[in-house]
């Protein structure tokens, strides 16, 4: 079967575009200059210029570009001033805002060209078209009618000279985004032609002179408009910026003790930041790797032993603004239309231990608010991290100390219990035929002392293989103990869950599992009771499991001194172990009123819930 090969699509069709667009629409404002006409009333022209300029500086932003309501300005100059003076004031202030919003200079080119381009068009096109639409000889009818096509035909232009450029780039131009952008670019129209019809309306009214505080009032509606709408869609971007940078920071939270805690940015992280390219690079045991990439990058470069030693050394955020003209680390690891990036250190207690790169094929394409983002993305990824660490290593702490308490078990019991039955047994031997009877009483003590050792050994056994929360989940293994519970002992059980299930450490379920296993063995032994209650909930800051019966109940302060006497897991040992994951125990017990047993575990720490107002990870 023949293979068929696509070639990726590449900048420079857009490139060449674009530089087309640029010379043909400056050329044409150039050869407007020479038909210039006079200025009759500066002040008004200032006026126009000021309020136009104000209406692109705060424009109404829309996917990958912006959309402004200056139109009714543009047309009061081209009807009071002229056309000439109209499309060159149009192109320089177009010009003059892109510079100031410091974009790229081919873009600073492109936009008031292809402004200018579409709005000459336009009005040649309405002169000739608008006698085939309306024949009456009513001026103001007939002026409206060639502003509505005038208005029909800018904006259709406009967007056809913008599409074909975001076509030829190679970046997607889904069919969804192209709606959004119409239904803006609608709404702009509908507002400038009603706008300019009025001006219309009005300027044929005869109500006497019009000076420069006619056309101020007039058109401050318009600029206020303009004004208001970009602040209000700017403070709605920041807003959603905020909530996504909330929600991603809490997932990776939640998700912090699995192994799949680096997935939140798979799900979350376009929501927060629109780029095209990301890298995550973390340190471990001196190694840098690749925990996360998406886009167009290549995770498959090995890192160089110099990158690595500048990554290490990194601890503020590099900005690059064309890669064509700055030197960027990795280089390799990236597509090469990338032209903007952004290298944010993870960095805690003045150690890097991780980099995330993100990048965008347009030049200087990078905001501020965007930056300060990725930089709150970055910190909080660089505590996740640590955490996940301490986490790790206080596991395997923790899993230590068990082994080593098994193995002084055995030690101290069953080894020792054996030493001696052996003793035993080799000293009844040798008595055997002089003292039967004595003999016959160190064999029936030896055996005792194997069925209590044979008892432990298979305790210790028991704790060493996996805990059931590992292969069932924290829910399932409680009830599936229930069970086992109700067909051995006849208790009656009820079991209740509360709250969303959320994600917490293999050592926390472990110890709310074996919590619940010893209370409820403690309750089949001693309490002489006929239900339990259980109920696990699941709470905004913490998580409770409570244990209750409706047996005889028992004296705490004996249970205590008893409990120091027992080597196995009692209630010392459950207070050990809620302490050992920041958590409280409570015993609540009378003689003949029953007992109540909770364990409050804090969520902070050993699934990373923070409060919004919060920027740290307690333990």
């Amino acid at each position: 079967m023949k293979k068929i090969l696509v070639l990726p699509k590449t900048e420079k069709p857009a490139k060449i575009y674009l530089y087309f667009i640029s010379i043909v629409g400056w050329m044409f404002v150039f050869l407007q200059a020479f038909q210039l006409d006079s200025l009759w009333d500066p002040w008004i022209f200032g006026l126009l210029i000021v309020f136009m300029a104000i209406c692109e500086l705060y424009p109404m932003p829309v996917w990958k570009g912006y959309t402004s309501i200056s139109f009714p300005i543009v047309f009061s100059l081209y009807v009071v001033f002229g056309f000439s003076s109209a499309m060159i004031t149009y192109a320089l202030v177009i010009f003059i805002v892109n510079i100031v919003d410091r974009r790229p200079l081919r873009i600073s080119f492109f936009n008031p060209a292809q402004l200018v381009i579409s709005f000459a068009i336009s009005a040649v096109l309405a002169e000739k078209l608008q006698p085939l639409f309306v024949t009456s000889t009513h001026g103001i009818l007939m002026n409206l009618s060639e502003l509505f096509i005038l208005s029909i035909l800018f904006y259709f232009f406009n967007n056809l000279l913008v599409d074909l450029v975001l076509l030829l780039r190679p970046q997607p131009y889904p069919f969804r985004v192209w709606k959004q952008k119409l239904f803006s670019e609608f709404n702009s129209g509908i507002i400038s032609f009603v706008y300019s019809g009025l001006f219309l309306i009005l300027g044929s009214q005869n109500r006497g002179e019009i000076d420069v505080f006619s056309f101020f009032f007039f058109f401050s509606p318009l600029v206020g408009l303009s004004l208001l709408s970009s602040v209000i869609v700017r403070l709605k971007t920041e807003r959603n910026r905020l909530k996504a940078l909330f929600s991603l920071t809490s997932t990776l939270n939640k998700m912090l003790p699995t192994k799949d805690w680096v997935d939140a940015l798979k799900y979350s992280f376009h929501e927060l930041i629109d780029v095209e390219g990301i890298l995550l690079w973390t340190a471990e045991n001196g190694k840098w790797n690749v925990s996360y990439h998406k886009g167009r990058v290549y995770p498959n470069h090995d890192l160089q032993r110099e990158m690595a030693q500048l990554f290490e050394s990194m601890k503020k955020p590099i900005i690059i603004k064309d890669s064509k003209k700055e030197n960027i680390p990795v280089k390799q690891c990236f597509d090469s239309d990338l032209r903007s990036f952004v290298f944010a250190p993870l960095v805690i207690d003045s150690e890097t231990i991780g980099v995330i790169v993100v990048a965008r094929s347009r030049t200087k394409s990078f905001n501020h608010g965007e930056v300060q983002s990725i930089l709150t993305l970055a910190n909080q990824l660089a505590v996740t991290i640590k955490t996940k660490v301490l986490i790790s290593e206080k596991e395997k702490r923790t899993l230590l100390e068990e082994r080593n308490r098994i193995a002084r078990d055995i030690h101290d019991g069953i080894a020792q219990t054996l030493a001696g039955a052996l003793m035993k047994l080799e000293t009844a031997q040798r008595k055997w035929e002089k003292s039967p009877e004595e003999s016959q009483h160190m064999v029936f003590d030896s055996i005792e002392k194997l069925r209590g050792s044979l008892k432990q050994v298979r305790q210790s056994i028991y704790a060493l293989q996996p805990n059931p929360t590992e292969r069932l989940g924290l829910q399932s293994a409680i009830k599936h103990k229930i069970r086992v519970f109700e067909q051995e002992t006849g208790l009656e059980f009820t079991f209740e869950e509360r709250g969303k299930t959320e994600v917490i450490s293999s050592m926390v379920e472990k110890i709310l599992f074996e919590t619940f296993q010893e209370s409820v063995q403690n309750i089949v032994k001693h309490a002489k009771a006929s239900k339990v209650e259980i109920l696990l909930s699941y709470q905004k800051e913490t998580i409770i499991l409570k244990i209750k019966d409706n047996g005889v109940g028992f004296s705490l302060l004996e249970a205590m001194l008893k409990a120091q006497k027992e080597p196995h897991f009692g209630i010392l040992q459950m207070n050990d172990a809620a302490e050992r994951i920041g958590s409280s125990l409570q015993i609540d017990s009378k003689p003949g009123k029953g007992t109540e047993i909770i364990l409050t575990v804090p969520k902070m720490g050993i699934e990373g819930g923070v409060d919004f107002d919060q920027s740290h990870v307690g333990g």
